[in-house]
């Protein structure tokens, strides 16, 4: 009897003994240290001529549970200051230590966190790991990126109305923001403006800053694109219609009747500007009121409308990118490309004018 009680002793020891051996491997296993995660960069600068290139290579020590398991790694990126609480996430290898990101992936990365424009933007990483129900995060690398943006594809030729007839006066410099463009039409080589005009004289050009390209008066109805071409001239000041021909080199001018409403806003509004709960205003012209104006703009691919005095009263809008006639109560404006815009609206009219900026 004595030794089957002893035998039995040492059975239950021994299941006993196995049993806290299972419990210290599961405590080890709730337990675990941080990973620790590098770069061999802090500043990249990202150009569409390489795209599979290694921009930057993340090297990390995986967190230690003290037995082997199997890890769940990805690399987070936030941009700086946000505490992460938007990220873009790249799942990573089982087993592997360490991962190059080429130039598309890291560009495509820091433009999906909302950055629409090629500067230099400050972003964070760290590395996630994932065991069983428990999460584990690194240090954060500071990493300044320059991504590369892909403007939309635009093969119009804009021109200008430059004088002291128009609004920007003869300031061609590129910065002034007064410099207002003619409507592209959709009949090639034909352009109009419609709006007021002082007394005075006018021309067009290409470029602002630049006088390389412009048309001038050859004689009455007729275009000149000799440097010594005379100004077109406003005898007195009203609102006209422009129709102008680069191709025959002929113009028309003649007034119109002056507007009767004047409205206290134009906003844009919808996914390519912010949201349909959102209005992005413009700028009212203080030469004529019925321009406004939004330099530098930047929108997302997406739609819009414009608006006036931010409700749906009275808003604006037609199927076509770029440039047009937008009908009152028409379909949404579109925008394929997220990029930089200088966008311009006639309230008189309706045209429009959404143009990249280089």
């Amino acid at each position: 009897m004595k030794k089957l009680l002893k035998i039995f002793t040492i059975i239950l020891t021994g299941f006993l003994l196995a049993s806290c051996e299972k419990d210290e491997d599961l405590a080890v296993l709730t337990d675990g240290t941080n990973p620790v995660l590098s770069a061999d960069k802090t500043s990249v600068v990202l150009l569409s001529t390489n795209p599979t290139d290694a921009a930057v290579t993340f090297n990390w020590v995986d967190s230690d549970f003290g037995v082997k398991v199997q890890l769940t790694n990805e690399l987070e990126f936030a941009l700086k200051g946000t505490n992460f609480a938007t990220f873009k996430a790249t799942a990573l290898t089982p087993g592997v230590k360490t991962y190059s990101m080429t130039v598309n992936e890291l560009n495509n990365i820091v433009l999906s966190l909302g950055v629409s424009s090629a500067t230099p933007t400050d972003i964070e990483v760290r590395l996630k790991t994932s065991v069983s129900t428990k999460t584990h995060y690194s240090n954060i690398v500071p990493l300044k990126v320059t991504p590369f943006i892909n403007g939309p594809v635009y093969t119009y030729t804009d021109l200008f109305l430059i004088g002291d007839a128009t609004a920007g006066a003869w300031d061609n410099a590129a910065a002034n923001a007064k410099i207002y463009p003619l409507l592209k039409t959709t009949t090639a080589n034909v352009y109009t403006y419609t709006g007021y005009f002082a007394a005075g004289g006018f021309k067009i050009i290409k470029t602002p800053g630049s006088w390389d390209t412009q048309y001038g008066m050859g004689s009455a109805g007729v275009l000149s694109t000799s440097g010594a071409s005379g100004n077109i001239t406003v005898s007195a000041a009203g609102y006209y219609k422009l129709t102008i021909n680069t191709s025959a080199l002929t113009y028309t001018f003649t007034a119109v009747p002056a507007p009767t409403t004047t409205y206290t806003s134009i906003s844009m509004i919808g996914t390519a500007s912010s949201d349909w709960n959102t209005d992005v205003n413009m700028d009212q012209s203080t030469f004529d009121p019925h321009v406004w104006v939004k330099k530098n703009v930047v929108l997302s691919s997406g739609e819009f409308k414009f608006r006036a005095n931010h409700a749906w009263t009275t808003s604006w809008g037609v199927a076509q990118e770029f440039f047009g006639t937008a009908a009152v109560g028409g379909g949404n404006i579109p925008v394929t490309t997220a990029f930089t815009y200088n966008v311009y609206f006639n309230d008189m009219t309706g045209d429009f004018s959404v143009i990249p900026v280089n």
